[in-house]
């Protein structure tokens, strides 16, 4: 029995592990590097929300860059072999993980403050306030997964640098099951809360202000964003994290669970992996919903590249 489910592992890792994230990689990678150059060549005047959207997708991109060589490593039945790059690896995986839905839960207060105060003259919707926000956002993201790296170490002095394990599956000197517990409340369901929070907000004021935003629908597409921006975390994180704690606590002594529990858990955690990444191929949706003045921004230079190439090609 327990060498079937070690099996299955295998297959899943091959064969579903593999191509999710060869995928994942394939989609999210274009439209985010797309989002980063059109902010970048495209974008004058920067607002507060451009700042929030500019470091979701950067932090994307430089996650979507690791998913390649897992994805080989996986296909080819491969072990990390390079301790460096298997922190690295897993260290900005994790970092992208609660950097993402953090950043979102900044635009949604962003989108709230811009229908309370339209005129924009709210301290919080400066760009100035903006740049320091995302400055203390990527400290205190860094700072909880700045553990991680400390289990990953030890857990690879064990193995002697030769198996690069998930988080799921370390072992050191920190509890796992304590620190997983803890990211899961500080960087998921406390961030979650505040997407949850922003969106009750919105929908508040938009009701309080509905006489005075007739044939104003526009003021609506923040609901819409904060709404989907919250569904789409609590539907891809949420099964991830009850799987990894559940992994976690299932290899306690304490839990003194039967392998080919073990091995069942693993499957389903494998399973929820793909899914919480997802959202980095979703993001670069929000882009083009919330960027004030992106989408025509990028059409204009499509356009006008267009245009100079038709140019070129006629003959003279």
């Amino acid at each position: 029995m327990v060498f079937n489910c070690t099996v299955i592992n295998k297959g899943l890792e091959k064969y579903y592990l593999a191509p999710c994230y060869g995928i994942e990689f394939c989609i999210g990678f274009p439209g985010n590097l797309l989002v980063v150059l059109g902010y970048i060549f495209c974008l004058k005047e920067w607002q507060s929300c451009n700042i929030y959207l500019f470091n979701l997708a950067v932090s994307d991109l430089i996650f979507l860059c690791t998913l390649p060589r897992l994805s080989y490593l996986y296909a080819n039945d491969l072990k990390e072999t390079l301790p460096y790059a298997c922190i690295i690896n897993r260290y900005v995986l994790h970092v992208n993980l609660y950097s993402s839905i953090l950043f979102m839960v900044w635009l949604s207060m962003d989108r709230f403050l811009l229908i309370k105060h339209p005129s924009r003259n709210h301290y919080l919707l400066r760009p100035k306030t903006a740049l320091i926000v995302m400055g203390l956002s990527w400290l205190v993201v860094n700072a909880e997964v700045a553990p991680m790296i400390s289990l990953m170490t030890q857990d690879l002095q064990k193995r002697n640098g030769s198996h690069c394990k998930d988080f799921a599956s370390l072992k050191g000197d920190v509890n796992p099951l304590d620190y997983s517990l803890g990211l899961t409340v500080t960087g998921y369901i406390i961030p979650l809360l505040g997407l949850c929070f922003f969106s009750y907000q919105i929908a508040h004021l938009l009701h309080v202000q509905e006489r005075a935003l007739q044939g104003r629908t526009s003021y609506r597409r923040p609901l819409r964003f904060v709404t989907l921006a919250a569904v789409m975390f609590l539907v891809f994180y949420t099964p991830y994290h009850v799987l990894r704690n559940v992994r976690i606590a299932s290899q306690q002594p304490w839990a003194n669970m039967p392998q080919s529990t073990k091995m069942n858990i693993k499957a389903f955690y494998i399973l929820t992996r793909p899914l919480a990444f997802l959202h980095s191929v979703i993001n670069p949706v929000f882009y083009f919903l919330m960027g004030d003045k992106f989408r025509e921004l990028l059409i204009s230079k499509f356009r006008k590249i267009a245009g100079k190439t038709e140019t070129r090609g006629k003959p003279t």
